[in-house]
């Protein structure tokens, strides 16, 4: 995949889950939402997954350990193995291991998902400030973490200790609408110390060095809901990305993504694994795609035509990426994205 800047999303003749080897696939908002398998989720992994495509399972939520996460999915109907799972609290843990000595002791504000991961890597996780930690290590704690936790972080980190994420997403989804995530923490113990913390998380290097280590993916095809994240941790790493509208992100927000945003295919939901995806073509100053036909005018973008709505999305997102270029597009698209009741 190039690192330029995308002009459109790409068309393929082939099923993804042929074209692909792998698919690495995030959780929250792609899979599950609150618990609970988001709708087709589980038939489209099981037909994937029979047509030889292997399913690894990428999370920043450092929360649960794999094992964990491997039995919630086998309960969801979509069978997994704890190696199957690769989780930030892995790819911090060996971020933190390179530069502490072996046996040191870390500061954990998180949950049981960090604590597996350093003693993995030979680390001693320690719960107060006072425990004369080598490193503080920060993930998401779920919705009960006391703030008391967040002060012994800001103590450490006074004192000189080094500071780690497991990731920074500022929210997460549940079955009630968007939480707040670990990220929002972060910026709590940002604030006070006015430290900045070394990240391992999606969308930065660690966690696909982590991915890649453990999968040992060759052609692997990142699946994701979230721009900031999933698509951006794709384009870092250059390799190709799917975009499903099941999470965080809006056709709104897609349409005026930055180049390390824009994903290399868009669907609806986990299905579009299943299928080729249609080719998007310059026709005039427009981009067609299905019976739809996008065009970037002086102050908004319009189409014209008739198809389904994801087809006119491609469109507009042809006709909204040209027209940004290396910038995100700025023209309305609100009166496009109505006619297709997006």
């Amino acid at each position: 995949m190039s690192r330029g800047a995308r002009t459109r999303p790409e068309g393929s003749e082939q099923a993804l889950s042929e074209a692909y080897d792998t698919a690495l696939l995030d959780l929250d908002g792609v899979v599950y939402a609150g618990g609970a398998a988001i709708d087709h989720a589980v038939d489209a992994l099981a037909a994937a997954r029979a047509g030889g495509m292997r399913l690894a399972y990428v999370t920043n939520n450092a929360l649960r350990p794999p094992d964990a996460v491997a039995a919630h999915l086998t309960e969801l109907g979509i069978p997994a193995e704890p190696s199957d799972v690769v989780t930030s609290a892995q790819a911090v843990a060996r971020l933190i291991a390179g530069q502490v000595p072996e046996g040191s002791r870390v500061l954990v504000i998180g949950g049981e998902g960090l604590r597996i991961a350093l003693r993995e890597r030979g680390l001693e996780p320690v719960e107060s400030a006072d425990d004369d930690p080598a490193a503080v290590v920060q993930g998401y704690g779920g919705p009960e973490l006391p703030w008391g936790r967040l002060a012994e972080a800001c103590y450490a980190i006074a004192r000189g200790v080094p500071w780690f994420a497991s990731n920074t997403d500022l929210t997460i989804p549940s079955a009630r609408g968007i939480a707040p995530g670990n990220g929002a923490a972060v910026e709590v113990v940002r604030i006070a110390t006015g430290a900045e913390p070394q990240v391992a998380g999606k969308p930065l290097p660690p966690m696909h060095r982590e991915t890649i280590l453990r999968t040992g993916a060759r052609r692997p095809l990142v699946v994701g809901d979230r721009l900031d994240t999933d698509i951006e941790g794709a384009f870092n790493g250059e390799v190709d990305s799917l975009l499903v509208l099941t999470g965080v992100t809006d056709a709104a927000q897609l349409l005026a993504a930055p180049p390390q945003h824009r994903p290399t295919y868009v669907d609806a939901d986990l299905r579009g694994l299943l299928t080729g995806q249609p080719e998007i073509t310059r026709t005039g100053d427009g981009f067609r795609c299905g019976g739809w036909t996008a065009t970037a005018g002086v102050a908004q973008l319009e189409l014209t035509g008739d198809g389904t709505a994801l087809d006119g999305l491609r469109a507009l997102c042809a006709a909204a990426w040209t027209s940004g270029g290396e910038q995100p597009c700025r023209l309305s698209a609100d009166k496009a994205l109505a006619r297709l009741g997006l």
